[in-house]
C-alpha cells in the first residue's frame, strides 16, 4: 500500500513509459495516414468528443468496482486484526490451562502467516513454521488447505479446553466466534482473490481508447498541424494513467506497491499477541519500502 503522499512525475512516468512510447508511435502513424491518405478527410471534432465521454464513464465504472473490491479487502483485515486481539487477550484472561492458551495464541500467528502466502500464492514463505510445534508440522498434509487445517488443529484445542474445565461455556462460546470470524476472514479474502474481473471490460476499456487516440488525432490534424500527435498522445495518457490506477487496486492481494499490506498488516498483530504473552522476543515492524510503500 502506497503511503507517500505525493506522486513525482518521475513515477508517474516510469509506470507508464511503454505504453507512452506506444501511444506517440500510434499517433505519429495516425497523423501520416490521415495527412498522405485520407487527404480529403476531415473528421469532425463532435466525433472524439462524444466517445471521449462515454470512455470516462466507462473508466470510472471499472475504477469503482476495483477499488470496491480493494476496500473491501482492508475491511477483512481490519477485522482480522481486532479479532485477534480479542483472541489473544481472551486466552491470556480467561483460560486456566497457560501453556495450551500460548500454543493457541501462537498458533494463530501462523494461521496469519499461511493465510497470507495462500493469498499471494507465495509457497517459498515458510514464517508460519516458526509458531507451529514439530507435531504440528508433521500432521499438516501438504495436499491440504494449510491455513484452514491450523484453524482445525485451533478448534480441536478450544474443544479440549472446555472439555478439560480450563474456560467455561460462556468462554467458549465468545472464542468459537473468534474462530469462525477467522474461518469467515479467510472465505471472504479468497472469494476477492479468486473472482478474476472480467476481462471483457479491461479489454474494450482499452480498445476504445486507442480508437479514441485515433480519432482526436485525425479531427485536429488539420487544425493545428503535427502538434495533433501531442495531443493525442497527452489525451491518451490521461485516460490510460486513470485507467491503470483502477486496474492496479483490481487484485488487492498481489504483491504490488498499490495492495493490501498483508505482510505488514500479519507482522502488526504478531507483535500485538507477543506483546500480549509477555514474549521477550518481539520482532519489529515491516519498514517502508523505497521511502514510498508498505507490504
Amino acid at each position: 500500500m502506497l503511503v507517500k503522499k505525493n506522486l513525482s512525475l518521475y513515477q508517474v512516468i516510469s509506470y507508464t513509459w511503454k505504453v507512452d512510447i506506444s501511444m506517440l508511435l500510434f499517433c505519429t502513424l495516425v497523423y501520416l495516414v490521415d495527412q498522405y491518405i485520407f487527404t480529403k478527410t476531415m473528421l469532425p471534432i463532435a466525433y472524439p468528443s462524444l466517445m471521449g465521454t462515454a470512455i470516462a464513464f466507462f473508466i470510472g465504472f471499472n475504477n469503482n468496482q476495483a477499488y470496491g473490491r480493494w476496500w473491501e479487502a482492508r475491511i477483512i483485515w481490519g477485522a482480522l486484526v481486532n479479532d485477534s486481539r480479542s483472541w489473544a487477550r481472551s486466552l491470556v484472561a480467561y483460560s486456566k490451562d497457560q501453556i495450551k492458551a500460548e500454543k493457541m495464541i501462537r498458533r494463530h500467528i501462523a494461521f496469519l502467516y499461511a493465510l497470507s502466502c495462500s493469498l499471494r500464492k507465495d509457497d517459498t514463505n515458510t514464517n508460519y513454521t516458526t509458531y507451529l510445534t514439530t507435531d504440528e508440522l508433521n500432521s499438516l498434509n501438504p495436499n491440504y488447505h494449510r491455513a484452514n487445517e491450523i484453524l482445525q488443529l485451533q478448534a480441536q484445542d478450544l474443544n479440549t479446553l472446555r472439555q478439560t474445565g480450563a474456560i467455561n461455556e460462556f468462554v467458549f462460546a465468545n472464542l468459537n466466534s473468534l474462530l469462525q470470524s477467522f474461518c469467515d476472514g479467510m472465505g471472504k479474502s479468497e472469494r476477492i482473490n479468486n473472482t478474476i474481473y472480467p476481462i471483457t471490460y479491461v479489454y474494450f476499456t482499452q480498445l476504445f481508447i486507442w480508437l479514441f487516440i485515433a480519432l482526436i488525432t485525425m479531427s485536429t490534424s488539420s487544425l493545428i498541424g503535427i502538434s495533433s500527435i501531442i495531443l493525442g498522445w497527452l489525451m491518451g495518457f490521461v485516460f490510460n494513467a486513470i485507467h491503470f490506477n483502477g486496474m492496479s487496486l483490481m487484485n488487492p492481494f498481489n504483491h504490488n506497491p498499490a495492495g493490501i499490506p498483508i505482510s505488514s498488516i500479519t507482522r502488526s498483530i504478531e507483535i500485538n499477541l507477543l506483546q500480549t504473552l509477555k514474549s521477550s522476543n518481539i520482532p519489529e515492524p515491516l519498514g517502508i519500502i523505497n521511502n514510498e510503500y508498505i507490504m
